[in-house]
């Protein structure tokens, strides 16, 4: 795993990506469907500044040592996401701008001890806090692709590509996917079950499509 260093900046990054795609959009547009099916891009970007609010929790864990999950149940995140898609536009954005730059500062407190501290993930997994940035890189990057409003995966940073592919791989499962060619980022759409193009298996043949992770 990439140092704190390295996934705050792509945290930053993907956070302005999300910004670069919200830019500009009116408020019909920001209520049309994203290429994450069944979720509007107003969903998308209440999930993102639920996220942002529910990591935080896991800052606070590190740096106090109070056990503080990331949501206080499935059906809580769920209402985040259900309620803030009926918010409007510029009331997403800045909620979303918001709680990214809440989430970034708190981060910025941690001393190398409370990096280290122990926390839980929603999925019920025990990892330290330099986790976090990361979870929240991969949420920021890959859903600013998500909102379908000018970014691709090709404009994500390759290094973060890299990481993102061994990332999939790992939790989906080497053998429960086939080996793949094609251009890096068409492959880590591919493994993220994102649209793509040109990538196929080892005889040539396209690859079939994956449902949807994360």
């Amino acid at each position: 795993m990439n140092t704190p260093h390295t996934t705050l900046a792509w945290m930053a990054e993907g956070t302005a990506l999300c910004l670069r795609a919200l830019d500009g959009l009116d408020e019909t547009s920001y209520g049309a469907p994203s290429l994450l099916p069944g979720w509007s891009r107003k969903q998308v970007v209440a999930h993102l500044a639920g996220n942002a609010e529910a990591l935080g929790n896991l800052v606070h864990w590190a740096r106090t040592g109070e056990p503080t999950p990331m949501y206080s149940s499935p059906e809580q995140r769920t209402a985040t996401i259900e309620s803030g898609g009926t918010l409007s536009g510029d009331r997403l954005t800045a909620w979303f701008t918001d709680s990214a730059r809440t989430l970034a500062d708190a981060m910025a407190t941690l001393t190398e001890e409370q990096w280290s501290a122990q926390v839980v993930t929603v999925q019920g997994r025990t990892v330290p806090a330099s986790e976090t940035p990361w979870m929240r890189s991969r949420e920021v990057m890959v859903h600013a692709v998500d909102l379908g409003a000018g970014v691709r995966f090709m404009d994500l940073p390759t290094a973060f590509l890299t990481e993102l592919r061994a990332d999939i791989l790992t939790r989906r499962g080497q053998n429960a996917v086939p080996v793949t060619h094609g251009h890096p980022a068409d492959v880590t759409a591919y493994l993220a079950g994102r649209p793509h193009s040109g990538v196929t298996t080892t005889d040539g043949a396209p690859a079939e499509p994956l449902p949807p992770w994360m």
